[in-house]
């Protein structure tokens, strides 16, 4: 079973082991963070998975937006060796609440005027 999301940076999920493969990649396509994805040939991609594409009939894929900046990909999950949780979840313990129960603090206190939310976090 693959840890929960707050504990994921350093997660490592190898082909070998179909089902905790398979979770690995839905959990890695709601993971707000960079993945590595190593591949059978030896080469890897480092990026954002931001879809998986599942049909009744393989292959299967996986859409990625590489960090290097190049367009995304589509790699088909036959030629995936590992999936590597390499990046920080952006979002890992925020929610809206958290956010607004922060904002109605400071708003309280007078601090809040001209805020964005990134300095909310």
């Amino acid at each position: 079973m693959i840890e929960t999301k707050m504990n994921l940076e350093t997660t490592r999920v190898d082909c070998a082991n179909a089902a905790a493969f398979e979770e690995g990649l839905q959990v890695a396509c709601s993971f707000r963070g960079d993945v590595t994805l190593e591949l059978k040939d030896g080469n890897s991609i480092e990026g954002y998975i931001f879809d998986l594409k599942r049909t009744n009939a393989p292959p299967r894929a996986v859409r990625i937006l590489p960090k290097d900046g190049r367009s995304r990909i589509t790699v088909e999950q036959s030629t995936i060796q590992t999936l590597c949780f390499t990046g920080k979840d952006a979002a890992a313990g925020k929610s809206w609440e958290n956010w607004m129960r922060r904002y109605a603090q400071m708003k309280l206190k007078g601090e809040a005027a001209g805020i964005e939310s990134e300095t909310l976090e």
